[in-house]
């Protein structure tokens, strides 16, 4: 018997990194999936790495599949209200419930001073990282209301929701802006006898992450920093010495707070950073 057993998670930016780790996670824990990406660009953020595709989509679904369990994958984008609510109408549809949402998608731009930000990279940010959250929940909170006490929505924050990182503005905004999100979604909630917390990761070994450009962001005397010039910045950040810290580290304390053995945890801001919240 599984934890979560008989439960439906809705998981967004699922198709790779964090979000695919989470589903796989959950799913070996005896959740149904419905799993969200985009699977294609955003302008202001492909020069900085690669997006997500419908393969990588793809094989989430492949994997978790092979956990015996059920997935129902859709692309949609999260700044589409209207999109993203069909995808997870559609889901419940099928799956007959959901128990728990995973606010995972988000971007990742970096490198300027606060007033020299392009426009279209902050409301870029904004609109994925602050409001697709919202949406995320929006699309889902009637499901998740209506399955009764015991769910559990979870935020994916980062360092950034505890710190002020510079040259990093408009991402640490919405991460300090989803934490302002939970703590009233815990308010809401609570009542209705589910949960609501954010996960605030520090470097994650992923491609948003591990990439040219954010190496260069730590080792800009370097014009092609590769990941071993980069590795003792990262490593600097936190008292573990943990340059980058595997997802399945984030999908464990997201797998915890999605089942009964974290019911009176709610409000909380839960790091997995090895301790940079401190440093």
């Amino acid at each position: 018997m599984g934890n979560l057993d008989g439960k439906v998670a809705f998981i967004t930016g699922a198709a790779r990194g964090q979000g695919r780790s989470h589903a796989i996670r959950l799913a070996r824990d005896g959740a149904d999936i419905i799993a969200i990406d985009l699977c294609e660009g955003v302008d202001s953020v492909t020069s900085f790495y690669e997006p997500a595709t419908a393969e990588d989509l793809a094989e989430t679904v492949r994997q978790v599949e092979a956990l015996d369990r059920r997935i129902v994958a859709k692309q949609a984008d999260v700044r589409d209200i209207d999109a993203l609510t069909k995808a997870v109408d559609e889901g419940v549809a099928q799956l007959g419930r959901l128990d728990i949402i995973v606010a995972n998608a988000g971007i990742f731009t970096f490198g300027s001073d606060t007033q020299k930000i392009d426009e279209q990279s902050w409301k870029d940010l904004m609109d994925i990282n602050l409001t697709g959250v919202w949406h995320s929940y929006k699309a889902a909170a009637d499901h998740l209301i209506a399955s009764g006490a015991g769910g559990s929505v979870i935020i994916i924050s980062s360092l950034a929701g505890f710190k002020g990182l510079a040259n990093v503005a408009a991402y640490t905004a919405t991460k300090h802006g989803v934490v302002g999100l939970m703590k009233v979604l815990a308010n809401e909630l609570g009542p209705h006898g589910i949960r609501v917390n954010t996960i605030h990761p520090n470097s994650i070994d992923t491609k948003m992450v591990k990439n040219s450009n954010t190496y260069k962001l730590f080792r800009p005397d370097l014009d092609d920093p590769q990941a071993e010039d980069a590795e003792p910045a990262f490593a600097g950040m936190s008292p573990m010495g943990k340059a980058w810290i595997e997802p399945i580290h984030v999908s464990n304390a997201v797998a915890w707070l999605a089942s009964d053995q974290s019911y009176y945890v709610t409000g909380g801001q839960i790091p997995v950073d090895g301790g940079a919240a401190i440093k």
